[in-house]
């Protein structure tokens, strides 16, 4: 008799306590990634580092100067470069370009080698044997020439005068 008193019992306390109705409780589901986000934290950006341009080499008062040790050329005015530097090529062995200050000696904007029956666009002829900047490839060596790209070799076509000053260093 006294299991028949228990159960009775034992209804009316869950029902007492859960208040008469049933409720559901929504659980999550455990997780089961293991993600954590970082902290994050600011730091200030490095400094950028200036661009160091080297100054022309050229000791005399020219309008153009070659560095052959650099392949790099500038244009001059009173002493102080005004365009530039611009990579070049020069002349490969047993074609060298030559060292020493020249001057403009004359100028065609569409000239044809007449050695090597080559194109070359924007001539400005400075030293003797045809020795001329003008536009050209800048990933070989010429035959004794300054190569700049199309756009650069307008530029000296149209700065430097006949009779202009041109220095060139090894």
């Amino acid at each position: 008799m006294r299991l028949a008193l228990v159960l009775p019992a034992a209804a009316l306390l869950v029902t007492a306590c859960s208040g008469g109705t049933q409720q559901a409780v929504q659980v999550p589901p455990p997780s089961t990634s293991t993600t954590t986000t970082a902290p994050t934290t600011s730091s200030p950006s490095p400094e950028p580092q200036p661009v160091v341009v080297p100054a022309p080499p050229c000791t005399a008062q020219v309008r153009a100067c070659v560095s052959l040790s650099q392949n790099l050329a500038w244009l001059m005015k009173d002493g102080v470069a005004e365009y530039g530097p611009v990579p070049v090529t020069h002349g490969r062995p047993g074609h060298e370009t030559p060292v020493g200050t020249f001057k403009v000696a004359w100028k065609d904007a569409v000239h044809t080698s007449s050695i090597y029956g080559l194109p070359m666009p924007h001539s400005v002829f400075f030293a003797p044997g045809g020795i001329a900047f003008h536009e050209g490839p800048l990933t070989e060596p010429s035959h004794g020439c300054v190569h700049l790209a199309p756009d650069v070799a307008k530029v000296f076509f149209d700065a430097l005068a006949v009779k202009a000053g041109v220095e060139v260093v090894a």
